[in-house]
């Protein structure tokens, strides 16, 4: 007996010793959250000090999107590529994680950024971010309906919108930045609610003080606040309104929010350690979205790993092999010349042209269309080789890295009438400096000096000329390489073509409607110039996650 009970004191004893280590371990960083473990001052004390949000919980998932955990894959393996073509050189690649709109973006969520524009911003603005509507015409072929209906019909509402040139879309992106982070300033009390919706000049809800002389800009409102909406130095009861404490009641919940006591919240305005400012919405580099459309969370096996899939979904087919639905095609693509969508009562695809987004399953990822409907656009600048020896993580190639202006010690904030327009090749003026926004410049060289990592502000034709990623063309015997077209033409003084590769051309991604089943590879790449829109290219946003790789917080490595 009495070894029995020496048995159980010892386990007994084990667990209090195995909960005491774990308490103390969890002790510094939950139980003592708001005492600094670097000097065990408070924080967050009412009485003053730092502060800090220490009860943050995590990064909310915008709308419309998914979380895509990060990974490593074989980047530019193409199943079909019996020329070897020199376009998709394959190498290993690591992706960090990020969301992605689930679907592309609609005709629906397109008129809504226009019918802002058209309310808030210059016309010229407006008309500038228009899609070309011509794209349906063909010299042979009828398509005055969709010349007409397609963008704004609501038989078209939830339709990929096209026409939209890489320019316009990342205009969107920036866009939708500041609409989202505004709504989320707002839903916390740091923007007095009604602000968004209120004209120029115009007096907010709830609140008398005349303020907005401008549009919410994101950069503006986290680097100052007070010349944020149009940059007015005269803004009155500017604090208040940032802090959105109308009472007592609520100056105790925003204070919950931020981790701060609330007779201490000295801030005029929500700073990134709130953790309120989100990260900005953008075109997905094409690392991210031929990770992402792979789809490879799914995948266990090495070899599939090592990019043996072909198609976003499982298996090395178009048609599914399931009983229910057996033989119904897995996308929205041509099946073949001159069938868009197979014989009238018994359609292959389901359309003839765009189809309704989500309109078949999603890969494992939960994303829809990664292949067929439209093919989509992407961040990156087109160049036939990956330069895997400088970057295999987040391989990106487009940076052109810029710094605010500051004049008198302050950023400047762009006015009105110093809205700053850029004509495209195809005629179109779109607004690529709009009032609101800070004013931008290159690097310098002193902001340069003693980087190793880069060593130029514009970094989006680094190692052009190499050999290693460009052809050569010959010309009256004399070799040069293909590079930075001089123009959109494409022509040398000699009038012979080189090369369509510039640093105006963009890389586009996905197989669509109008292509064939080739196309329809993650791993296939095409170029088309920014200034250009089709009626077979449309986008979708992405943005980068802060935090953890995965949800699962408790999430280790496995063997």
């Amino acid at each position: 007996m009495k070894r029995k009970f020496k048995f159980y004191a010892a386990i007994l004893f084990s667990f209090v010793m195995l909960f005491s280590f774990e308490s103390c371990n969890k002790s510094q960083f939950s139980n003592n959250r708001n005492v600094s473990s670097a000097t065990g001052w408070a924080i967050n004390n009412k009485k003053g000090g730092f502060q800090y949000n220490t009860n943050y919980k995590g990064q909310q998932t915008p709308p419309n999107m998914v979380l895509v955990e990060g990974g490593t894959y074989t980047k530019g393996r193409v199943q079909d590529d019996p020329m070897r073509d020199w376009n998709n050189s394959p190498n290993q690649q690591h992706v960090q994680s990020f969301y992605m709109d689930q679907t592309e973006v609609t005709n629906v969520m397109y008129l809504e950024y226009l019918d802002w524009l058209k309310r808030n911003e210059k016309y010229n603005v407006y008309l500038g971010a228009l899609p070309d509507t011509l794209v349906w015409r063909n010299k042979l072929g009828y398509a005055e309906e969709m010349v007409n209906s397609y963008l704004r019909h609501p038989a078209f509402s939830n339709y990929p919108v096209v026409g939209v040139s890489w320019i316009q879309a990342h205009e969107y992106a920036e866009w939708r930045t500041d609409r989202y982070q505004e709504l989320i300033l707002e839903k916390n009390g740091w923007l007095s609610k009604g602000a968004t919706l209120t004209d120029k000049g115009g007096k907010i809800a709830n609140n008398d003080s005349l303020i907005k002389s401008g549009n919410f800009n994101q950069d503006a409102y986290v680097q100052i606040p007070n010349k944020s909406f149009g940059g007015d130095d005269n803004i009155e009861g500017w604090s208040e309104l940032l802090k959105g404490t109308s009472s007592r009641k609520e100056s105790n919940r925003i204070a919950n929010i931020a981790g701060v006591s609330a007779d201490s919240m000295a801030p005029a305005s929500a700073n990134r350690e709130t953790g309120l400012i989100t990260p900005k919405f953008r075109l997905p580099t094409e690392s991210e979205w031929e990770y992402a459309a792979l789809g490879l969370k799914e995948v266990r096996e090495f070899n599939v790993y090592q990019a043996r899939k072909k198609y976003p979904w499982q298996g090395q087919y178009t048609r599914t092999g399931q009983r229910r639905n057996l033989g119904d095609q897995l996308a929205n693509f041509k099946n073949s010349d001159g069938d868009y969508g197979g014989i009238a009562g018994w359609s292959d695809d389901g359309a003839d042209i765009t189809n309704r987004v989500a309109s078949y399953d999603a890969n494992a990822f939960g994303l829809y269309d990664m292949a067929g409907n439209v093919a989509e656009w992407v961040a990156d600048v087109y160049r036939p080789i990956v330069d895997d020896e400088f970057n295999d993580f987040n391989y990106y190639r487009g940076n052109d890295y810029k710094k605010f202006v500051i004049d008198g010690g302050n950023n400047e904030v762009v006015l009105a009438e110093e809205t700053q327009y850029k004509t495209l090749s195809n005629g179109k003026m779109v607004a690529v400096v709009r009032e609101g926004e800070i004013m931008t410049m290159d690097l310098e060289d002193q902001d340069l000096k003693n980087r190793t990592q880069f060593d130029r502000s514009y970094n989006i034709d680094f190692r052009d000329g190499d050999v290693r990623s460009t052809r050569a063309y010959n010309e009256e015997g004399e070799t040069q390489t293909m590079y930075k077209s001089p123009d959109l033409n494409n022509i040398t003084d000699s009038g012979v073509e080189t090369t369509l590769i510039s640093d105006e051309v963009r890389v586009f991604k996905g197989g669509s409607w109008k292509d064939r089943a080739y196309w329809l590879d993650p791993a296939q790449r095409r170029f088309y110039h920014q200034d250009q829109a089709t009626d077979f290219i449309g986008f979708r946003c992405v943005m980068s996650r802060l935090g953890g790789k995965s949800l699962d917080m408790k999430k280790r490595s496995r063997n």
